[in-house]
């Protein structure tokens, strides 16, 4: 459902089952998480209380954010070490700004999560109906803020769009009538959708150049990328592992269930409907990087194509 708790909230997770060593003696990494409760950032999540994480000697400190700018700047000032899920041309931005953060691997390539909803008594039936009206996105930066701004542009109407947050205060601005079209991720929104509440009307998947693009990546501060390599290495050993963990079977549904005050039924859906193969996660994936910045010029989140020195540096730390 969507009635989730959300918010900017710093939630520690302690004793994760299964450790093959000492709670003191593991190594903390501090991630930053947008949008809590999905099937891609719930990964950490999901890990920690696996005891995946643990396993490798990592304890998890993770601070939810509702995305975009506020996910870097907790990187690049360093209340972090890693922020996952963050989108591509954020990424670039930062890159060409000089901040301290670099993409250490990818978070999805080619998603298929991301929907844009209407009451079901709304008279919209797609963004063509849709002149004059308001469309939401999470935050400035987003993978999100991106899409629909592309949306809008294939549309070939005028539509206005609006940063409304995480998916709970969104779906409430949308059915007081404060916005017109909201934006989803599953597993929010899919009991609204199979009860006619709310009707899908676009998809990221709408996006032709999309489909195969790493939208979103794992960054990481520079100064715990270069300072402590072996535990941004066990971070990725852990990280690859929960996701096939995620996978191989259905427990992970379970953890997804209580982490998040979901169904295991939700997660399923989730998985199966919007994330079906586990190489949508894979961290060594790299694709449409030419696309992500010609929309970060677009955006003038860039000033000028980073050159193939500049890429080459930039990618320098991501996984291999």
């Amino acid at each position: 459902m969507l009635t989730r708790r959300y918010g900017l909230v710093l939630a520690v997770s302690f004793g994760a089952i299964g450790s093959s060593r000492a709670i003191a003696a593991d190594d903390l990494v501090r991630v930053a998480v947008p949008q809590r409760g999905g099937w891609e950032t719930g990964v950490p999540d999901i890990g920690q209380r696996a005891g995946i994480f643990a396993k490798h000697g990592i304890k998890l400190e993770v601070l939810y954010t509702s995305g975009g700018g506020e996910t870097m700047q907790a990187l690049i000032s360093g209340s972090v070490d890693v922020a996952i899920a963050t989108g591509t041309t954020a990424v670039m931005a930062a890159y060409a700004k000089g901040a301290p953060a670099r993409p250490i691997a990818a978070s999805v390539t080619g998603p298929s999560d991301i929907y844009w909803y209407v009451p079901a008594n709304s008279p919209i039936k797609s963004l063509k109906d849709a002149a004059g009206k308001t469309m939401a996105f999470s935050a400035i930066g987003s993978s999100s803020n991106l899409a629909t701004l592309k949306l809008i542009s294939l549309s070939g109407v005028d539509i206005k769009p609006v940063a409304t947050g995480t998916p709970l205060p969104t779906y409430t601005q949308v059915m007081s009538g404060q916005i017109d079209i909201g934006w989803g991720t599953p597993p929010y929104g899919l009991d609204e959708i199979r009860d006619g509440k709310i009707r899908i009307i676009a998809k990221y998947t709408d996006i032709p150049e999309y489909r195969d693009m790493t939208a979103r990546m794992h960054v990481a501060n520079l100064n715990f990328i270069t300072g402590k390599p072996d535990v941004l290495k066990r971070f990725l050993d852990g990280y690859q592992e929960t996701i096939d963990f995620m996978y191989d079977g259905d427990a992970a549904f379970k953890l997804f269930a209580e982490a998040y005050d979901a169904k295991p039924e939700q997660a399923k859906a989730t998985r199966d409907g919007f994330y079906p193969d586990r190489k949508m996660l894979g961290l060594k994936r790299m694709g449409g990087i030419d696309q992500a910045m010609k929309d970060a010029l677009a955006l003038k989140f860039i000033a000028k194509p980073l050159t193939q020195a500049e890429l080459d540096d930039m990618f320098k730390y991501y996984a291999k």
